[in-house]
């Protein structure tokens, strides 16, 4: 048994959480501890508050007491926000609190862009204009070209849990630019898990959405990999570990 570990601000997607664990269809257990996240808004000075070392530390006992085997803050916005360096700094703190590898789903979407091959991206963020750059600036940080940026200007993360398929399709349709390789939808407030294939054929290209980036990188830092398809084309690279 592979135990995940995961760190998720407030309520908004987590459901996405118990889909994704069902779809691996292996030996792989997806526990989630809620973070109190402060104020709800995509603002810069309450996503440092919300990702601050503090925060994240309360959640961590839990998680060890579960037998965690990595731990990923699952929170992009309250990661990107620190700029490459602080995001860093961010996950080493986080190892070294909980005694186990650590990431965010920041750098979880920069290695699964690497993981594709992709090397331009286009970005579908829910996120006010400046919040949405930031996350670009993290991406071309880690080497990724993106050449397109489209903000939805919500502010709170409440509003993004209640969007559905139809409103994810518009997003992603109205995001995507020819000379992408991939398409980023960063939110992990954002329910995506049952609409990845979807996506996927409605764009003719790989999706990469919050929750789903944030899990693979949870078994990429417990070296698994498994073959899910219905999770999208990031989960069928080989090599093909399936239980």
């Amino acid at each position: 048994m592979t135990a995940l570990g995961f760190l998720y601000p407030g309520h908004s997607a987590e459901d996405d959480y118990p889909r994704i664990e069902q779809l691996l269809g292996s030996d792989i257990r997806v526990d989630l501890v809620h973070t109190d996240i402060g104020e709800d808004a995509h603002r810069v000075d309450a996503l440092l508050e919300m990702g601050s070392a503090g925060r994240l530390a309360a959640g961590v006992q839990e998680l060890r007491h579960a037998g965690a085997d990595a731990v990923v803050w699952a929170c992009t916005s309250g990661s990107f926000v620190y700029g490459w360096d602080g995001a860093q700094e961010q996950v080493r703190a986080l190892a070294q609190t909980a005694g186990m590898p650590a990431s965010s789903t920041s750098f979880a979407f920069a290695h699964a862009v690497r993981e594709l091959g992709a090397r331009r991206v286009a970005i579908g963020a829910t996120y006010p204009e400046d919040v949405a750059q930031l996350f670009a600036e993290f991406l071309r940080a880690a080497g990724v070209e993106v050449v397109s940026v489209n903000s939805s200007g919500i502010i709170t993360a409440a509003e993004v849990g209640t969007w559905g398929e139809a409103e994810l399709l518009a997003l992603a349709r109205n995001s995507d630019h020819p000379d992408a390789e991939a398409l980023l939808l960063p939110d992990t407030a954002l329910h995506t898990a049952a609409h990845i294939p979807a996506l996927e054929k409605e764009l003719g290209k790989p999706i990469l959405t919050a929750n789903q980036v944030t899990v693979w990188e949870g078994l990429r830092l417990a070296d698994r990999r498994v073959n899910a398809p219905e999770l999208g084309a990031l989960f069928t690279r080989e090599p093909i570990v399936q239980a």
